[in-house]
This record gives structure tokens, sequence and C-alpha cells, in this order.
């Protein structure tokens, strides 16, 4: 590895995904060393965070149960031979009944019975930890709220994997007056965001009486004095029904907006998808890219159920009963309908986990087992 050839055939080959790098172990001695090689483990992680998109999804029962019988691995459009996870990996997933709660870098997290751990599928490495992931180049964080007294403001405590501790962050997170979506985080800019629900048990003349997003700025040392919690309001074309049935509405990471990360806004009412983008985070000024009725996209499917939704690389990504469809939103491809796959999540509501196939081990000194982390 000392010679310029390899090194510059090292950097190239660190850009690939993990499934790519293993086929590649038997071709010679030095491609069998490289996903246990710590320099390029890191460097490979690291190119993935760059690139900051996903090449696949898990897709799995959406309830309030905290286990799951049934969980799948689809690749997305053009990453079918590049991405995936060894398939006794994924049999233990499904067999084991385990929740997959979150996902970055190539890292899940994942509950089972009142645990939760992290694991990498790539690598086979299991260790236990808390709550929302958030991965940077060598670290991991989790991020956790909680509230004994049933008010609206919660404590946040943050795990640092390098440090091996949790901090609390000093100013506590304001949730409003209504219900957030904590199974549903976004981090985006170095803030968590939540959306609320959408029911009517509020009165009309309360300030939360439509649905809202809040942010939360996770920062460290000294920022910590300007952490707040910043309400963003959603689209006035958003609100209007927003206590129909028929209504859902989700927040998801989008990606670059005139040189900034940004998040974008999803909702379906009486069959109608509309997406917006946030172009403006100060004023909560959102512009709309995209509004289609289901009919109209091209399905096959006669009247389909939609399960579930999500944003992925830009595009929307949504499950009927038994498929899963992208509706095309950022290249030359348009407003055109691709299928993806077809699904066995027998369930009213799916569930889907973003994915990035990496080398990334689980932690600094992380084994194979189990290492329990307590607040």
């Amino acid at each position: 590895m000392a010679t310029m050839a390899n090194d510059e055939l090292i950097e190239i080959l660190s850009w690939l995904p993990a499934k790519a790098i293993h086929k590649l172990k038997s071709s010679s001695k030095l491609f069998s060393q490289l996903p246990e090689t710590p320099y390029f483990v890191a460097k490979q992680a690291e190119n993935s965070l760059k690139k900051d998109r996903p090449s696949c999804f898990f897709i799995q029962r959406d309830d309030i149960l905290n286990h799951n019988d049934c969980v799948e691995l689809h690749p997305l459009p053009e990453e079918e031979l590049s991405s995936g996870v060894p398939e006794n990996m994924l049999q233990f997933i499904a067999s084991s009944r385990l929740k997959i709660l979150s996902s970055s870098n190539g890292l899940l997290l994942y509950l089972h019975g009142t645990e939760l751990f992290i694991i990498n599928p790539q690598r086979e490495n299991l260790h236990s930890v808390s709550m929302t992931l958030e991965c940077d180049s060598d670290d991991y964080r989790l991020i956790l709220f909680d509230n004994e007294d049933w008010s609206s403001h919660f404590d946040c405590h943050v795990y640092s994997h390098k440090q091996g501790a949790w901090s609390l962050r000093k100013n506590r997170f304001f949730a409003g007056s209504r219900d957030l979506k904590f199974d549903m985080p976004v981090i985006c800019n170095g803030a968590i965001h939540f959306i609320s629900d959408c029911y009517s048990y509020l009165a009309k003349d309360s300030t939360h009486f439509r649905p809202y997003i809040m942010s939360y700025k996770i920062t460290n040392g000294d920022e910590d004095e300007r952490v707040e919690t910043k309400l963003l309001k959603v689209p006035k074309e958003a609100r209007r029904g927003s206590h129909d049935d028929s209504y859902d509405m989700n927040i998801f990471k989008w990606g670059a907006v005139a040189g900034h990360q940004t998040i974008c806004l999803v909702r379906l009412r009486k069959r109608v998808f509309t997406v917006w983008i946030l172009a403006n985070y100060e004023s909560s000024s959102w512009r709309r890219i995209m509004k289609v009725r289901v009919k109209r996209m091209g399905l096959v499917e006669q009247n389909p159920e939609i399960r579930g939704f999500t944003i992925l690389n830009g595009d929307l990504v949504f499950a009927t009963n038994k498929k899963v469809y992208a509706y095309v939103l950022t290249s030359e491809k348009y407003m055109v309908l691709l299928k993806i796959c077809d699904h066995g999540c027998d369930s009213t509501f799916v569930g889907f986990v973003p994915n990035s196939d990496t080398l990334r081990p689980c932690g600094i000194g992380a084994v194979t087992g189990q290492l329990t982390v307590n607040l």
C-alpha cells in the first residue's frame, strides 16, 4: 500500500459501496485486506458521508409495537448491483423481531425488547446504545429526549461514542401544545427537526391549533448556551384541511438549495401528494415543487391505498399494498413513475429507513456482543 499506484487505487475504491468492495475480496490479497484496514474503512465511511445519498432502504411494518417480524431491504433504482446486506444478517434482523428506528452512514439503530442496539449489517458487529442516531466522519451521537412531568418541555441528552459519555443540554426542548412525531426526526444543518401531528384536539384560538415543525440546534461546548427551540411554520396551503381523516404530512431531508442543506415537507390529502422545500430557514419561506393526484401518476393498480411515503435522494418514494414506487422529482425523468420493488409488509402503515452501504465500524473498541450505555 506504500506505492503511489496503490494509494491512487485505494482512493478510487474508497468511493465504492461496501457490497462492491466485498465482491472484490477474492481478486487479490490487497483487496481481501481492505475491508479490515482501519484507514480504508474510515476513508470509505468519510466518502460515503460526502455523497450523502442512500443506496437502499428497509421497509417494515409501521405500528406502535416495539418489535417487528417483517423487514425487507430493497436497493434504489440503478443501485441493484452495488447495494445490499448479507442475507444472513437480514434473516437475523427479521427472525430476532428487531425494529429499526434510525440509520446513519451505514449504521442502524434498532430496538430489541427494551434494549437498543447499533449494528452495521455489513460488518456483523453488535453493541448497545440509545435513541436517534447521527454520524460524522469519526464519531456518532445518540440524541435522547425525555420528559418525566408530562409538560411540553423535554430534557435533551446527547451521547458521544468518542467521548463515551452522555451530556445534558442546558436549554430544554420545547414541543409546543401538540404531540410531535418523535419517531420521525430529521437532522439537517446541525439541528434536529420534528413535525407535529394534525389531530383536532386543540381549540381554534390555540397558538398551536395548526400543525408546525420544531427545530432544536444540537451543538457542543460553549455554544450550548445558544441552543434554543425554533418554531417553523408550515405553508399556509399545507395547513388547509389539516384535520381531515385523509390528511398525512411529514418532513424529510431534501438536499442542497442555494448552496445550503434543507428539509422538505410532503403532504398526502384526499389522494393528492404535494411537496414543498424550505427555501428560507429564518422566515419559514417554502416553495412548492410538486402537486399531483395519485391516479395521475400512472400506477397500474386500481385505486391503491398509500401505506407510507418518504423522500430519498430528492425523489418521492411511496408504498401501496404490495408495491414500492419512486416518483422522480430531480432529474430529466421529472414526474416519471418507476416501480422499485414488490414488498410483503402486510400492514395498514409501513415505514421507510434509508440506508447507505459502508464499512463503518460501530465505534472505537466496539466488539461483537453488547455494550450497555446508561444515562
